[in-house]
């Protein structure tokens, strides 16, 4: 299908909020992009492009992609990479777009973890993939138990140098493997740009050590699944929608919807309709609050999901009395049943 060529909202900053990442210059928006479903050989190119098209239009310049993410593995980045040269690619300087490496990506030794061999080869395919010269960020995407982290930092220390990065980053670390990593990126002269990790209202992990270690190091974050892959939101209150997540990702399940967490998340919705938003706008702000988060990463299945999760930015920040009435059922692990 044909599209009449696309051209920027003029007002695509005016809205968004933008924080610096650490100690560098580069500024994220407050949302960004994940592609890490909806975006693959799956789903419709048309939803995709309005998609990705309506985030640039709210100032969310930023997309995070990685070398796994589809399905099949490779085809979010190969379908980011047609949009790109088709719509973005006159936008490309206003653009932050991000990559990985560290899942599994094809069968034998080098296909997934941390050697210097797999970690570069997967950056040149990723870059392929998107007809790029150069990635904003790239990231090892796990630690490698197997392999010296010395070498997985020596591997995005080259990448920033040969120029196919402008920035490295780490995802999953816990918070003495980012010390050390962020250390060792130090002393080669490549600082680490932003630590992505898991955090949300039932995820609470990063609290006991890894948001200290980021501070300390100077270094920015960005959080994937802040809503709980939906379970921060009123869709189950009621029963199981059809068609929803639960009933078919190989991350969820209705063993989760426990009364525990039915009687938790009820509570937090409560508070959300109290401050006139939803429990998912909820979700996002209490991620992004007090400035300890540069970046929270949603995904979109259409435009108004995005709508409404970006809308979250328009509300007053959260006073001390509601993060303490919020952590009263802002409870680790209750999303895991």
């Amino acid at each position: 299908m044909t599209h009449d060529p696309y051209v920027a909202d003029d007002a695509r900053y005016d809205s968004m909020q933008y924080r610096r990442s650490g100690r560098s210059g580069l500024r994220l928006p407050a949302i960004s992009l994940g592609l890490w479903h909806n975006f693959g050989g799956l789903h419709a190119l048309d939803t995709q492009r309005e998609i990705l098209l309506a985030a640039f239009d709210m100032g969310i310049a930023h997309y995070d992609l990685a070398n796994n993410y589809g399905p099949p593995p490779g085809s979010a980045e190969e379908n980011f990479g047609g949009f790109l040269a088709r719509d973005l690619m006159p936008y490309r300087d206003e653009i932050i777009i991000s990559t990985k490496a560290g899942y599994y990506m094809h069968p034998g030794p080098y296909g997934e973890w941390g050697s210097r061999k797999y970690l570069l080869s997967s950056l040149d395919a990723s870059l392929r993939r998107m007809g790029l010269d150069y990635v904003d960020v790239f990231y090892h995407h796990r630690p490698d138990p197997d392999t010296p982290i010395e070498e997985s930092m020596m591997a995005l220390d080259q990448a920033v140098r040969s120029g196919k990065a402008l920035y490295a980053g780490v995802s999953n670390y816990g918070p003495e493997a980012t010390r050390e990593a962020a250390a060792i990126l130090e002393d080669l002269g490549t600082p680490m740009l932003i630590h992505q990790f898991k955090y949300s209202m039932y995820e609470r992990t990063p609290e006991e050590g890894l948001l200290d270690a980021l501070d300390d190091a100077g270094v920015g974050s960005i959080v994937f699944s802040p809503l709980a892959q939906g379970m921060l939101s009123d869709k189950y209150l009621s029963g199981v929608p059809e068609g929803s997540r639960v009933t078919h990702s190989q991350f969820l399940s209705e063993k989760q919807l426990t009364e525990t967490y039915l009687e938790r998340t009820r509570a937090l919705n409560e508070i959300a309709l109290g401050r006139g938003q939803t429990l998912a706008q909820l979700a996002l702000q209490w991620v992004l609050r007090r400035g300890r988060v540069t970046s929270a990463l949603v995904g979109a299945s259409s435009v108004a999901q995005l709508e409404a999760n970006v809308a979250a930015l328009s509300f007053p920040d959260l006073t001390d009395q509601e993060i303490e009435a919020i952590d009263a059922h802002a409870v680790h692990g209750t999303y895991l049943g």
